[in-house]
């Protein structure tokens, strides 16, 4: 069984205890207890997952980004995970949602050891679009890194600003609101396997796709994963399809089940 230690957390993080799932996970809430980030915050986040222990980490809400005050420096989000030996970590949290005005910067850097496994997804919302704020935000730059041991096998940049660079151009989400990304790895396994996978899950993107509406696809990483993509026109089309994708290569990877928060469905 998997416990959960607190090396150290400051506001506003607030984490209260880890739950015990059914296959010996720790499920733990992360909850920011501010209600979103202002301009000039920085969250920093670091999460080791010790050998052979596995952890479900989930938010309570999503991570709301308020407009940032002419002058001040943008929001900023910095997280830091380690994967040990034998382990897993399930990291499922809510969108970011980026209000009208607002400025955000995300770095994020996640390293795996040997038979590490990692499943990770990112919701990116448009914004507050019941208040009419769809793309309405200034910029939003993201930093993804995973290293297996060692060796980079994903890093992405993203640089996001709506009014110099309209979302809507086929260039960028060609009138889709929603991009998702899924993150699927587990060191040690052939790139025999992978490809294999990818087909699996690529019969699986066709059958979640819907012209107009959604669009899935698979591809495998250089080693030990596989990214899965989506584009959306409203996020109810987004958390369904994301927990059959993390079912399926769950099953795949280890053969089991996933254990959903109960916000998921």
């Amino acid at each position: 069984m998997t416990v959960m230690q607190i090396e150290q957390m400051t506001p506003p993080w607030k984490v209260l205890r880890g739950f015990p799932l059914p296959g010996g996970e720790a499920l733990v809430h992360l909850n920011n207890v501010s209600g979103g980030i202002l301009g000039g915050d920085t969250l920093s986040l670091d999460v080791n997952v010790g050998r052979e222990a596995r952890a479900q980490v989930t938010s309570t809400g999503a991570t709301r980004v308020y407009r940032c005050r002419a002058g001040a420096e943008p929001a900023r989000s910095i997280a830091n995970i380690h994967i040990a030996e034998q382990g897993l970590l399930e990291y499922l949290p809510d969108p970011v949602i980026p209000f009208a005005s607002s400025r955000y910067t995300q770095r994020t850097r996640i390293t795996l050891d040997d038979g590490a496994g990692l499943f990770w997804w990112e919701v990116l919302a448009p914004g507050r679009t019941s208040a009419g704020e769809t793309f309405a935000y200034d910029s939003l730059e993201s930093r993804f890194e995973i290293d297996v041991c060692g060796r980079p096998i994903a890093i992405e940049n993203l640089r996001l600003e709506p009014a110099t660079r309209p979302l809507c151009s086929p260039a960028h989400l060609a009138g889709f609101t929603h991009l998702t990304n899924f993150y699927i790895c587990r060191h040690g396994l052939p790139p025999a396997k992978w490809l294999h996978y990818e087909e699996t899950l690529n019969d699986l993107a066709s059958e979640m796709s819907r012209p107009g509406e959604t669009l899935w696809a698979a591809s495998a990483l250089a080693s030990d994963g596989i990214v899965v993509r989506g584009l959306s026109n409203s996020g109810r089309h987004v958390a369904g399809a994301l927990f059959g994708f993390w079912r399926a290569s769950k099953r795949l990877l280890y053969g089991q089940d996933p254990v959903a928060p109960r916000k998921i469905y």
